[in-house]
């Protein structure tokens, strides 16, 4: 039964990453620019999205250690989509729609579910009891992906929100910030761990489903 949720999890998370980024890719083709799209990249096909390392290698070792030793994490990431801000007809605020979208879409699919979980809990019998369970991960999942995203440094969505209100000599700060990615990631990890899920995820939770995780 472990391994059938754990799989689920791993489904769950991989198309609502796909999901997130296929958005980034919407916006930004409304908005003029074709990049996404002619990249065929406007597709829930999780193929055309997999980052060897993030998307199969990195979460198929935690989803390994998660198994031996009965607890863990597991994250990954898929390839961004790319964007040309420069074809924006929007050039005033189309990064900052463009960046909103993949965050807000999470969002959208944990409001959803919650909707579908506080409406199901009313049928009182085993098939409903396990699909408000599983209903649960995807909320769960969205939830961290909505709050992890909007960390406010490169190359998380939260940056690129952030940038589009800083005056215009940040972005000489911002190029030395990319420079330590793999720093902000630890400490967007960090922030989950001891901000995010206690304090935003979990209340948020309780808040869309009625219940606590």
């Amino acid at each position: 039964m472990e391994i059938i949720n754990s799989l689920f999890l791993g489904f769950i998370f991989l198309f609502s990453v796909v999901i997130h980024e296929v958005s980034h890719g919407f916006v930004a083709d409304s908005l003029g620019d074709p990049t996404a799209r002619i990249n065929g990249r406007l597709t829930l096909n999780p193929l055309k999205h997999l980052d060897p390392f993030g998307s199969v290698l990195l979460p198929g070792i935690l989803f390994l250690s998660s198994l031996i030793s009965g607890r863990g994490i597991i994250f990954g990431w898929t390839k961004p989509v790319p964007i040309n801000p420069s074809n924006f007809k929007d050039k005033k605020y189309g990064t900052l729609k463009v960046a909103l979208a993949g965050p807000l879409s999470n969002f959208l699919i944990a409001i959803l579910f919650g909707a579908l979980i506080r409406f199901i809990r009313i049928y009182q019998t085993t098939f409903f009891q396990n699909l408000v369970f599983y209903f649960g991960y995807i909320v769960w999942i969205n939830l961290m992906l909505f709050v992890f995203n909007l960390w406010p440094a490169p190359p998380f969505d939260g940056f690129h929100i952030l940038s589009r209100f800083l005056p215009l000599s940040f972005e000489k700060f911002s190029i030395l910030l990319r420079q330590n990615f793999l720093l902000l990631s630890l400490g967007a990890i960090l922030f989950m761990m001891f901000i995010g899920i206690p304090f935003i995820c979990q209340p948020l939770f309780k808040l869309l489903t009625g219940f606590p995780i």
